[in-house]
Parts: C-alpha cells; structure tokens; sequence
C-alpha cells in the first residue's frame, strides 16, 4: 500500500476519532502535516492520526504510548492506549497541538525545551521501558549515504562518522547512567494545546539512553553556527535549573555533549545531503555549514573539533 493510497483512509480514521470526540468538530480545518517514509500525519480539527513507520514494533510502540500517557506534563498524551492497523501501518491518534512558528525563531520556546527535558530525564526508568533509538536513527542516516554516489559531501560525512565510539553508532550500549530519553528532539517535537503549557510529541524514539543525546542537537546547532550563543544559553540555563541530570552546573557542557553534538551533525549532514541529491538541487548554505562542521570532526581531537564556538 503506498503513501498516496493511505492518505484517504488516514484521514477519514482522523475523521472518525474526531467526531467521537467532537460532534460537532470543525471539519474544514485538516489536512496533511507530514508525508514522509518513516511517518505520515494528517489532522481533522482537533484531532491527529499518524501512521508510523513500516517497520514499527507493536510491543515497543505500545510500551512508548504508555510512558508518554504516565507523563502528561512532558508529552502530549495520546488519545487511546494502543494504536490501530492499517494496511499494516500502526496508527495513533493525538490531540492537536500548535506548533513552534518556523517563521519566527526568536520565539522558540528554548526554556520550556530545556525544562521538559528536565523533567524526562529525572523520571524514574520503569524496568518495561524499550531503548532510546537516536543512535540508530543516526546510523540509518548515514547508512542513505551510500546510495547517493560520489558526491563530493558524501566522504566528509563519513569521515566524520567514523571517529565516533561505537556506542554513538548503534554498535555497542549507551553509556551509563541512564535515563528515559526523546530520542529526536528538535522544535518540531513540541506543541501547545489550550488551556496547556508546551508539550512535547513523537514518542517513536522514546526510551532509555544517554540523557545527553536529547541534548545534542541542539549542541550540533550551536556549534555549526545555526543557533545563536544566548539561545544556547538559554536552554542550557533552563535545564539546569529544572535540575536535568545530564550536565552537573559545575562543569563544561561540551565535556559531555561532545560526542552527542558531533553524531547529530553527522546525522543532519547526511539527511541533508541525501535529500539534496535526490532533490537534484545544490547544497544551500546551511547544509554546506554541516558538511563543513563534519570536516572538522574528522580532522580534530574531540576537544577541539568546536574550539571555535566555545
């Protein structure tokens, strides 16, 4: 079944739960949110239906459903506790929430991100709870890369990912301790709901792992020059201030967030590239700033690879 044919009968789903909810729903409000390989999500008025990736896991999907309901001042919590078959994708549904605005970064809510994240990171880990998969994620990246040919951004990229420890490339266990972790978070993981504070959202990567990795991103962003310097700091203080347990306020952020920011750059590289050259389109500023970021991560110690934006 492809995408295009599951759409229609998405969106009808999204309908469905939507009346059952709302009678008298605004069924002019909808539309498709996401329309990728790895997940598609339309919403009817206030209600969001999502079909997860092919391959998803029944067991481990329901086990993320499950801690994501437990915390309802962390995640938006979803509308039912299993999700539903079809055409052999697993489907949730969710309550509509408001994005973060693309159009206006200065109002990124980088306080409550980092608060959030606080708060996840100190909850207790329940013995049933799966893996966090950003490193996988990471590693499935890179692995797109082979099939790009011989672009000339390709062999930064995998240079760049091979000074990593195997525990950053899906191929060994995360370091200890560990905590419950997002596992992909960016802006695009956090809405608002009326009445509601921001929450965040996509438990597909949801689990156990390195607390420092929710972190990375952001850190990569930083260090590429995408994030300005009191935006980075605004979340770092918001994070330790809600007491978040991957960094101690004592020491250098960068001692712990290193290989963290240098995985997740590698990861952004990779997608950028591949989607470029499939675009058939040259690099754009920003993903020369990544592949550049990646030539620096080849050809320096990990403590100097960002000395420059320190």
């Amino acid at each position: 079944m492809t995408v295009i044919a599951l759409l229609p009968e998405l969106a009808a789903r999204a309908e469905g739960v939507a009346h059952t909810r709302v009678p008298t729903c605004s069924c002019e409000v909808g539309g498709t949110l996401a329309d990728r390989p790895d997940g598609t999500v339309v919403r009817h008025a206030d209600t969001v239906a999502k079909a997860h990736a092919p391959d998803a896991d029944t067991g481990e999907l329901v086990r993320r459903l499950t801690l994501a309901a437990g915390l309802p001042d962390v995640f938006l919590p979803p509308l039912g506790p299993a999700p539903v078959d079809l055409h052999g994708r697993l489907v949730t549904f969710w309550p509509y929430g408001s994005p973060v605005d693309p159009d206006d970064p200065d109002a990124a809510p980088w306080e409550a991100v980092g608060t959030l994240l606080a708060l996840l990171h100190r909850t207790p880990v329940p013995e049933s709870a799966p893996v966090m998969r950003g490193p996988l994620k990471a590693a499935r990246a890179v692995a797109g890369l082979h099939a790009v040919g011989d672009h000339p951004a390709v062999a930064p990229v995998l240079d760049a990912w091979a000074t990593l420890p195997a525990w950053a490339r899906a191929e060994a266990p995360v370091p200890r301790p560990a905590a419950l972790c997002h596992g992909d978070l960016h802006l695009g993981q956090l809405v608002r709901v009326p009445g509601a504070s921001w929450r965040l959202i996509d438990v597909d990567d949801l689990g156990v792992g390195t607390p420092a990795w929710d972190l990375g991103r952001p850190a990569a962003w930083f260090a590429c020059g995408l994030l300005a310097p009191w935006e980075w700091g605004r979340f770092l203080d918001a994070y330790r201030a809600a007491g978040g347990p991957a960094l101690d306020a004592a020491e250098d952020a960068w001692a712990v967030l290193d290989v963290p920011a240098r995985a997740l750059t590698v990861q952004t590289a990779a997608r950028t590239v591949t989607k470029a050259v499939a675009d058939g389109r040259p690099l754009d500023e920003v993903d020369h700033a990544l592949v550049d970021a990646c030539r620096r991560i080849a050809a320096f110690p990990a403590d100097l690879a960002y000395e420059s934006t320190k």
